[in-house]
């Protein structure tokens, strides 16, 4: 291979591999470096650019996989994790909740991990989860408050079918109070954030609704959290939060675990870990 059409592969490689900015110091400097090449002699030419080309792609290489490392949310990403672990969209469990004894741990994650809402955001944008326009602008109200220390919190995921509703939809309030008198407690906004970033394995088609008290945009419009993946990657959205909006059936939100409901768990489990005579 001559040094022209090394020049030519090696410009389209470090294109596709680096995407550099040709306007940038280091973008520039490649280019003038292999034309240099040209000026020793013909002996020389051909190992001095050999290793001209192994070190742009080494640093290339490098690069991509510290990009890579944090763009967990990404569809490239997404993608990858559902060939590996074959995880799809399940559909949302029917069995009905007659109290609370019923009620699952569906996931536990951790909240109070950041000093404010803006560490959380930058977390999600560093991770390369979107972030719809409606969301971001709740993220960013006083009213969006982060927990003041490290805490685990137990989340449920259920329908409102599960709830005991027969209609197809039902407003926003009546599942809300349904779930208060089974048990389960509307959770922190930070959950949603949180959820987003601590649950890369998002089946495709999967859209999670955060039953939470609504947090009102700069125009007054009452917003709540969606989780969701709808294939194009990993994404937090806001959708409406009004009392009246109606919420379909087959819709799966969630929930917090009430602190009593755990309790009793405990109590139960322990219970059921003493030997009988």
């Amino acid at each position: 291979m001559d040094v022209i059409s090394l020049r030519s592969s090696l410009d389209s490689e470090a294109g596709f591999f680096c995407q550099l900015d040709r306007k940038s110091d280091s973008a520039m400097s490649i280019p003038k470096n292999i034309t240099q090449c040209t000026s020793v002699n013909r002996h020389n030419r051909s190992t001095a650019c050999h290793y001209l080309v192994v070190l742009m792609l080494s640093v290339c290489i490098l690069q991509l996989a510290s990009s890579t490392a944090q763009t967990q949310c990404a569809a490239r990403d997404v993608l990858e994790r559902q060939l590996k672990f074959k995880t799809r969209a399940s559909e949302a469990p029917q069995r009905l909740i007659e109290s609370e004894r019923d009620i699952a741990i569906w996931k536990t994650i951790a909240i109070g991990t950041f000093a404010d809402s803006l560490k959380l955001r930058d977390a999600l944008d560093s991770m390369r989860c979107s972030v719809g326009s409606q969301a971001g602008e709740i993220l960013a109200r006083p009213s969006f408050i982060t927990a003041s220390q490290k805490t685990d919190m137990e989340l449920a995921l259920v329908s409102p079918t599960q709830l005991g509703f027969t209609s197809d939809s039902v407003t926003l309030a009546d599942l809300y109070s349904r779930a208060r008198k089974l048990g389960l407690e509307l959770a922190p906004a930070e959950v949603g954030p949180q959820l987003r970033i601590q649950y890369f394995d998002q089946p495709v088609g999967e859209f999670l609704i955060i039953g939470m008290e609504p947090i009102m945009t700069w125009s007054g419009d009452p917003i709540i959290l969606n989780v969701a993946n709808g294939g194009a990657g990993l994404i937090l959205i806001g959708q409406d939060g009004r009392a009246e909006a109606e919420i379909p059936a087959t819709s799966r939100i969630v929930f917090a675990r009430s602190h009593k409901l755990a309790a009793n768990t405990n109590l139960v489990d322990q219970a059921a870990a003493v030997p009988r005579e």
